[in-house]
């Protein structure tokens, strides 16, 4: 017979993503007040802390190592700027020179579904070139000086490479006409695929990793090695990293804090100040 734990931990992925977005899709529809939104994701975001303390990955990973404020910032000011970015969308929309080509007609989940894929395609392509470049590099590398894995510090960046990630996401579902409704779901889907993507509980997925970027795919990612971390882009599926030939996944390989980090840069800013004004300084 099953224990609890073991229900949990093939379950707690597919239910958060079914149930959250799912309650997502019925407030928007219903009509009900966007601001509703922010509550469901306070919801979603305890749900993920649970979950981490009652089937962790690492216990160590659940105890804060001075970086409390510093992720709680982040999240603030990312969660803001995004919130932001899509109240802009209806005057964006409005100075398209052309016809809007979106599926309106569609069923709301359909149109989601739509814009998650587009989004996730912009965004893996982003993310694949900042492994690259250097310049793109110096941002992108605040999101991997973490040392320890969990659902909050999926909204560690800084706010240059987030606007980056957000324009090249958005850019083309905007030109296509994407509606409001459609933007603001589609901003919640992605809060809560990345307190998925670096949950620290020990979930289990199964054939899912073929599919979906969640925490057992995503954390070869941050691997410090970068002959072993520039693999799994995505950040909602594999599919774009099968087309670039960097999905990954080898179901024995453990991860611990020393696995994590930056490769030669272990001085690297632990304070959010520290993390703003170092991309600005040289190479991250």
């Amino acid at each position: 017979m099953p224990t609890l734990k073991q229900i949990t931990k093939w379950t707690y992925a597919p239910l958060m993503l079914l149930t959250f977005n799912g309650a997502a899709i019925a407030l928007v529809h219903s009509g009900a007040p966007k601001a509703s939104l922010a509550g469901l994701l306070l919801a979603a975001i305890a749900m993920s802390f649970l979950a981490e303390r009652f089937i962790p990955y690492h216990e160590d990973w659940n105890h804060p190592k001075g970086d409390t404020l510093r992720d709680g910032l982040h999240a603030l000011v990312n969660e803001g700027s995004i919130a932001v970015s899509v109240l802009l969308i209806p005057i964006m929309a409005a100075i398209v020179p052309f016809p809007p080509i979106w599926p309106g007609s569609w069923p709301l989940w359909a149109q989601l579904l739509l814009a998650i894929l587009v989004a996730d395609a912009g965004i893996t392509v982003i993310h694949w070139a900042s492994h690259h470049n250097k310049f793109l590099w110096r941002f992108h590398a605040v999101h991997h000086s973490v040392t320890r894995m969990y659902g909050f510090n999926g909204l560690m960046k800084h706010p240059v490479h987030q606007a980056i990630e957000l324009m090249a996401g958005t850019a083309p579902l905007i030109l296509a006409g994407m509606p409001l409704d459609v933007a603001v779901l589609l901003a919640f889907a992605v809060a809560v695929q990345l307190l998925l993507q670096h949950s620290n509980t020990d979930m289990k997925i199964g054939a899912l990793r073929h599919v979906l970027a969640l925490a057992p795919v995503h954390r070869f990612h941050h691997l410090k090695s970068s002959a072993e971390g520039n693999v799994n882009f995505g950040l909602f599926t594999t599919f774009w990293d099968r087309l670039l030939g960097t999905a990954h996944f080898d179901a024995d390989r453990p991860f611990f804090s020393g696995d994590l980090g930056i490769e030669n840069a272990a001085d690297y800013p632990s304070t959010y100040t520290g993390q703003l004004v170092r991309p600005f300084l040289g190479d991250g």
